[in-house]
């Protein structure tokens, strides 16, 4: 896996996610148990992880979306 983008703002995972999953594109989110652990008040960032061989369809759908990858 590979990440695709990272951010502190759970609602740009959230529509990067929903994004991603509209194009057949599978995808994991990693980093929200930290988030949890910290209060949720946005110090870890979050990252989204693509499969290796979907990245560059991936990122893609990011930058056609206008998404800031944060990475």
């Amino acid at each position: 896996m590979k990440e695709l983008l990272r951010s502190n703002d759970p609602t740009i995972i959230a529509f990067a996610s929903a994004l991603l999953q509209g194009e057949g594109i599978d995808c994991f989110e990693m980093d929200v148990n930290m988030s949890i652990l910290e209060g949720s008040i946005g110090i870890f960032p979050r990252r989204l992880m693509v499969r290796t061989d979907e990245w560059t369809r991936a990122e893609r759908v990011m930058r056609d979306n206008e998404i800031p990858l944060g990475v």
